[in-house]
Protein backbone atom coordinates (compact mmCIF):
# COMPACT_ATOMS: atom_id res chain seq x y z
CA UNK A 1 0.00 0.00 0.00
CA UNK A 2 1.11 3.87 -0.56
CA UNK A 3 2.32 5.50 2.52
CA UNK A 4 0.67 8.74 2.88
CA UNK A 5 3.56 10.05 5.47
CA UNK A 6 6.43 9.62 2.63
CA UNK A 7 7.97 11.42 -0.61
CA UNK A 8 9.74 10.17 -2.59
CA UNK A 9 12.58 11.04 -5.39
CA UNK A 10 11.31 10.38 -8.45
CA UNK A 11 13.41 10.37 -11.50
CA UNK A 12 13.01 13.20 -14.05
CA UNK A 13 10.54 13.63 -16.16
CA UNK A 14 11.16 13.31 -19.98
CA UNK A 15 8.24 12.50 -22.02
CA UNK A 16 9.26 10.95 -25.15
CA UNK A 17 8.96 13.03 -28.80
CA UNK A 18 5.81 12.84 -30.15
CA UNK A 19 5.53 10.57 -33.32
CA UNK A 20 4.91 12.68 -36.89
CA UNK A 21 1.16 11.95 -36.45
CA UNK A 22 -2.22 13.64 -36.25
CA UNK A 23 -3.40 11.42 -33.76
CA UNK A 24 -3.04 13.54 -30.23
CA UNK A 25 -1.17 11.66 -27.20
CA UNK A 26 -3.61 9.71 -25.25
CA UNK A 27 -5.09 10.97 -22.03
CA UNK A 28 -4.90 9.69 -18.61
CA UNK A 29 -6.42 10.84 -14.79
CA UNK A 30 -4.47 9.82 -12.18
CA UNK A 31 -6.26 10.42 -8.91
CA UNK A 32 -4.38 10.94 -5.96
CA UNK A 33 -1.28 12.70 -8.05
CA UNK A 34 -1.37 15.70 -6.10
CA UNK A 35 1.05 14.78 -3.48
CA UNK A 36 4.55 13.00 -3.62
CA UNK A 37 3.09 9.61 -3.31
CA UNK A 38 2.55 6.56 -5.49
CA UNK A 39 -0.54 8.34 -7.38
CA UNK A 40 2.41 11.70 -8.35
CA UNK A 41 5.01 8.38 -9.83
CA UNK A 42 1.99 7.04 -11.57
CA UNK A 43 1.60 10.27 -13.51
CA UNK A 44 5.02 10.76 -13.97
CA UNK A 45 5.53 7.80 -15.30
CA UNK A 46 2.74 7.77 -17.63
CA UNK A 47 4.04 11.29 -18.77
CA UNK A 48 7.67 9.73 -19.71
CA UNK A 49 5.51 7.47 -22.02
CA UNK A 50 3.81 10.34 -23.82
CA UNK A 51 0.61 10.56 -22.28
CA UNK A 52 -1.21 14.22 -21.76
CA UNK A 53 -2.02 14.01 -18.05
CA UNK A 54 -4.50 15.12 -15.96
CA UNK A 55 -3.60 15.20 -12.14
CA UNK A 56 -6.14 14.94 -9.08
CA UNK A 57 -6.26 16.23 -5.14
CA UNK A 58 -8.46 17.09 -3.03
CA UNK A 59 -6.91 18.20 -0.11
CA UNK A 60 -3.36 18.28 -0.98
CA UNK A 61 -3.90 22.02 -3.45
CA UNK A 62 -0.60 23.46 -2.92
CA UNK A 63 1.22 20.11 -4.13
CA UNK A 64 -1.46 19.84 -6.89
CA UNK A 65 -0.38 23.10 -8.33
CA UNK A 66 3.29 22.98 -7.90
CA UNK A 67 3.26 19.14 -9.49
CA UNK A 68 0.93 20.73 -12.46
CA UNK A 69 3.66 23.61 -13.12
CA UNK A 70 6.31 21.15 -12.76
CA UNK A 71 5.35 18.32 -15.73
CA UNK A 72 4.08 21.49 -17.83
CA UNK A 73 7.78 23.24 -17.45
CA UNK A 74 8.96 19.70 -18.50
CA UNK A 75 6.94 19.66 -21.68
CA UNK A 76 4.00 17.90 -20.90
CA UNK A 77 0.87 18.29 -21.37
CA UNK A 78 -0.98 19.02 -17.87
CA UNK A 79 -3.79 20.15 -15.54
CA UNK A 80 -5.12 20.12 -12.68
CA UNK A 81 -8.59 18.25 -11.85
CA UNK A 82 -10.16 19.01 -7.57
CA UNK A 83 -12.69 17.38 -5.66
CA UNK A 84 -13.75 14.38 -3.30
CA UNK A 85 -14.07 11.68 -5.16
CA UNK A 86 -16.86 11.05 -2.54
CA UNK A 87 -19.41 13.03 -4.50
CA UNK A 88 -19.99 11.37 -7.72
CA UNK A 89 -21.23 15.33 -9.37
CA UNK A 90 -18.05 16.21 -8.08
CA UNK A 91 -16.15 13.45 -10.17
CA UNK A 92 -18.37 13.73 -13.25
CA UNK A 93 -17.61 17.69 -13.59
CA UNK A 94 -13.68 16.77 -13.05
CA UNK A 95 -14.00 13.97 -16.56
CA UNK A 96 -15.96 17.13 -18.06
CA UNK A 97 -13.06 18.75 -17.57
CA UNK A 98 -10.99 16.69 -18.78
CA UNK A 99 -12.65 16.13 -21.86
CA UNK A 100 -13.46 19.59 -22.41
CA UNK A 101 -9.22 20.41 -21.90
CA UNK A 102 -8.37 17.33 -23.62
CA UNK A 103 -11.07 16.35 -25.99
CA UNK A 104 -10.54 12.98 -24.91
CA UNK A 105 -10.07 10.50 -22.07
CA UNK A 106 -7.77 7.51 -22.53
CA UNK A 107 -6.92 6.24 -19.02
CA UNK A 108 -7.66 5.73 -15.74
CA UNK A 109 -5.39 5.35 -12.43
CA UNK A 110 -7.21 5.29 -9.49
CA UNK A 111 -4.60 6.07 -6.52
CA UNK A 112 -6.94 8.22 -3.87
CA UNK A 113 -7.64 5.84 -0.50
CA UNK A 114 -7.10 6.66 3.39
CA UNK A 115 -6.00 3.87 5.93
CA UNK A 116 -5.82 4.37 9.18
CA UNK A 117 -6.25 1.45 11.50
CA UNK A 118 -7.38 0.44 15.69
CA UNK A 119 -7.94 -2.41 17.82
CA UNK A 120 -11.27 -4.84 16.73
CA UNK A 121 -12.58 -3.73 19.87
CA UNK A 122 -11.54 0.27 19.35
CA UNK A 123 -13.05 0.01 16.08
CA UNK A 124 -16.76 2.18 16.24
CA UNK A 125 -19.03 3.00 13.14
CA UNK A 126 -17.97 6.05 11.96
CA UNK A 127 -13.71 4.37 10.95
CA UNK A 128 -16.28 1.70 8.82
CA UNK A 129 -18.32 4.59 7.41
CA UNK A 130 -14.73 6.76 6.89
CA UNK A 131 -12.98 4.69 5.09
CA UNK A 132 -16.04 3.01 3.17
CA UNK A 133 -17.18 6.03 1.83
CA UNK A 134 -13.80 7.19 0.23
CA UNK A 135 -11.88 3.53 -0.39
CA UNK A 136 -15.33 2.04 -1.56
CA UNK A 137 -17.77 4.84 -2.85
CA UNK A 138 -14.98 7.10 -3.86
CA UNK A 139 -13.55 3.93 -6.35
CA UNK A 140 -16.94 3.66 -7.28
CA UNK A 141 -17.98 7.04 -8.25
CA UNK A 142 -14.10 7.93 -10.25
CA UNK A 143 -14.84 4.56 -12.13
CA UNK A 144 -18.47 5.33 -12.85
CA UNK A 145 -17.50 8.92 -14.14
CA UNK A 146 -14.56 7.96 -16.14
CA UNK A 147 -16.21 4.60 -17.51
CA UNK A 148 -18.96 6.77 -18.72
CA UNK A 149 -17.19 9.54 -20.14
CA UNK A 150 -14.97 6.49 -22.06
CA UNK A 151 -18.31 4.96 -23.44
CA UNK A 152 -18.67 7.26 -26.53
CA UNK A 153 -15.26 7.16 -27.50
CA UNK A 154 -14.78 4.23 -30.39
CA UNK A 155 -11.30 3.39 -28.66
CA UNK A 156 -12.77 2.90 -25.48
CA UNK A 157 -10.57 3.31 -22.86
CA UNK A 158 -8.65 1.67 -19.71
CA UNK A 159 -9.62 2.00 -15.70
CA UNK A 160 -7.43 0.97 -13.52
CA UNK A 161 -8.23 1.03 -9.52
CA UNK A 162 -5.91 0.06 -6.60
CA UNK A 163 -6.65 -2.09 -4.36
CA UNK A 164 -4.34 -3.53 -1.31
CA UNK A 165 -2.76 -7.77 -1.39
CA UNK A 166 -3.40 -7.73 1.77
CA UNK A 167 -6.98 -8.61 1.96
CA UNK A 168 -6.22 -11.93 0.70
CA UNK A 169 -4.76 -12.43 4.00
CA UNK A 170 -5.98 -9.85 5.85
CA UNK A 171 -3.75 -9.05 9.24
CA UNK A 172 -5.11 -7.63 13.15
CA UNK A 173 -6.21 -3.67 13.46
CA UNK A 174 -7.33 -2.80 9.78
CA UNK A 175 -10.82 -4.48 10.17
CA UNK A 176 -12.57 -1.29 8.74
CA UNK A 177 -9.40 -0.54 6.43
CA UNK A 178 -9.81 -4.33 4.82
CA UNK A 179 -13.60 -4.14 3.93
CA UNK A 180 -13.24 -0.69 2.72
CA UNK A 181 -10.45 -2.08 0.01
CA UNK A 182 -12.14 -5.53 -0.06
CA UNK A 183 -14.39 -4.23 -2.19
CA UNK A 184 -12.00 -3.35 -5.07
CA UNK A 185 -11.82 -6.29 -6.54
CA UNK A 186 -15.69 -6.90 -6.71
CA UNK A 187 -16.20 -3.38 -8.23
CA UNK A 188 -13.30 -4.06 -11.12
CA UNK A 189 -15.59 -7.07 -12.19
CA UNK A 190 -18.66 -5.44 -12.03
CA UNK A 191 -17.01 -2.74 -14.04
CA UNK A 192 -15.57 -4.54 -16.38
CA UNK A 193 -19.12 -6.00 -16.86
CA UNK A 194 -21.00 -3.02 -16.97
CA UNK A 195 -18.93 -1.10 -19.39
CA UNK A 196 -17.96 -3.75 -22.05
CA UNK A 197 -21.12 -4.46 -22.30
CA UNK A 198 -21.95 -1.26 -23.22
CA UNK A 199 -18.36 -0.66 -25.19
CA UNK A 200 -16.38 -3.75 -25.44
CA UNK A 201 -13.37 -1.59 -26.09
CA UNK A 202 -13.23 0.00 -22.56
CA UNK A 203 -11.25 -2.42 -19.96
CA UNK A 204 -11.27 -2.18 -16.33
CA UNK A 205 -8.56 -4.06 -13.92
CA UNK A 206 -7.18 -3.52 -10.61
CA UNK A 207 -3.78 -3.38 -8.91
CA UNK A 208 -2.88 -5.10 -5.42
CA UNK A 209 0.32 -3.40 -4.24
CA UNK A 210 2.15 -5.15 -1.05
CA UNK A 211 3.79 -2.15 0.58
CA UNK A 212 6.09 0.12 -1.79
CA UNK A 213 6.30 3.14 0.62
CA UNK A 214 7.67 1.98 4.04
CA UNK A 215 6.78 4.59 6.89
CA UNK A 216 9.61 6.36 8.35
CA UNK A 217 9.49 5.54 11.43
CA UNK A 218 9.88 1.94 10.88
CA UNK A 219 12.84 0.49 12.57
CA UNK A 220 15.82 -0.29 10.48
CA UNK A 221 15.23 -3.96 12.14
CA UNK A 222 11.38 -4.14 11.24
CA UNK A 223 12.34 -2.78 7.51
CA UNK A 224 14.52 -5.72 6.81
CA UNK A 225 12.03 -7.72 8.18
CA UNK A 226 9.49 -6.52 5.40
CA UNK A 227 12.25 -7.23 2.91
CA UNK A 228 12.70 -11.08 3.90
CA UNK A 229 9.10 -11.38 3.99
CA UNK A 230 9.02 -10.61 0.25
CA UNK A 231 10.04 -13.91 -2.07
CA UNK A 232 12.09 -11.74 -4.20
CA UNK A 233 13.60 -10.07 -0.94
CA UNK A 234 13.50 -6.69 -1.67
CA UNK A 235 11.43 -3.56 -0.85
CA UNK A 236 8.55 -2.24 -3.17
CA UNK A 237 8.71 0.81 -5.04
CA UNK A 238 6.14 3.73 -6.25
CA UNK A 239 7.75 2.66 -9.48
CA UNK A 240 6.36 -1.00 -9.56
CA UNK A 241 2.83 0.08 -9.36
CA UNK A 242 3.09 2.80 -11.76
CA UNK A 243 4.45 0.14 -14.37
CA UNK A 244 1.86 -2.35 -13.76
CA UNK A 245 -0.63 0.52 -14.08
CA UNK A 246 1.03 1.39 -17.48
CA UNK A 247 0.80 -2.22 -18.96
CA UNK A 248 -2.97 -2.62 -17.47
CA UNK A 249 -3.84 1.01 -19.64
CA UNK A 250 -1.94 -0.27 -22.63
CA UNK A 251 -3.58 -4.39 -22.92
CA UNK A 252 -5.87 -4.99 -25.06
CA UNK A 253 -6.82 -8.52 -23.87
CA UNK A 254 -7.12 -8.32 -20.40
CA UNK A 255 -9.90 -7.47 -18.05
CA UNK A 256 -11.94 -8.06 -14.71
CA UNK A 257 -8.79 -9.16 -13.18
CA UNK A 258 -7.09 -8.07 -10.14
CA UNK A 259 -2.87 -8.05 -10.84
CA UNK A 260 -0.80 -8.67 -7.34
CA UNK A 261 2.25 -6.55 -7.34
CA UNK A 262 3.76 -7.51 -3.99
CA UNK A 263 6.60 -8.96 -4.55
CA UNK A 264 4.95 -12.76 -3.82
CA UNK A 265 3.72 -11.82 -0.40
CA UNK A 266 0.10 -12.92 -1.40
CA UNK A 267 1.46 -16.95 -1.99
CA UNK A 268 4.15 -16.69 0.43
CA UNK A 269 3.94 -16.60 5.07
CA UNK A 270 6.78 -16.71 6.36
CA UNK A 271 7.36 -19.54 9.90
CA UNK A 272 6.63 -15.94 12.60
CA UNK A 273 4.11 -13.77 13.34
CA UNK A 274 5.82 -11.06 12.63
CA UNK A 275 5.13 -10.19 9.24
CA UNK A 276 2.99 -7.61 9.28
CA UNK A 277 4.18 -5.30 6.37
CA UNK A 278 1.17 -2.40 6.37
CA UNK A 279 3.32 0.77 5.88
CA UNK A 280 1.84 2.82 8.43
CA UNK A 281 2.46 1.93 12.01
CA UNK A 282 1.95 4.50 15.21
CA UNK A 283 4.81 3.05 16.78
CA UNK A 284 8.53 2.05 15.36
Amino acid sequence: MPNPGQNTQNPSVHPQPAAASSTPAPVVWVTGSGAKRVGRVVAEHFARNGYRIALHARSSLQELQSATEELSKLGVSCMATTGDIRSYAAMEQATDAIRATFGQLDALVHCAAVWDWKPLEETCEEDLRSQFEINTLGAYNVAKAAGLAMLHQPTGGRLVLIGDWAVLRPYRDFSAYFVSKGAIETLVRSMAVELASRNPNIHVNGILPGPVMLDPTISAARAEHIRQSSLIKRHGRPEDVAQAAFFLSTQSFITGTCLSVDGGRSVYSPHDTESVAHPTFKSP
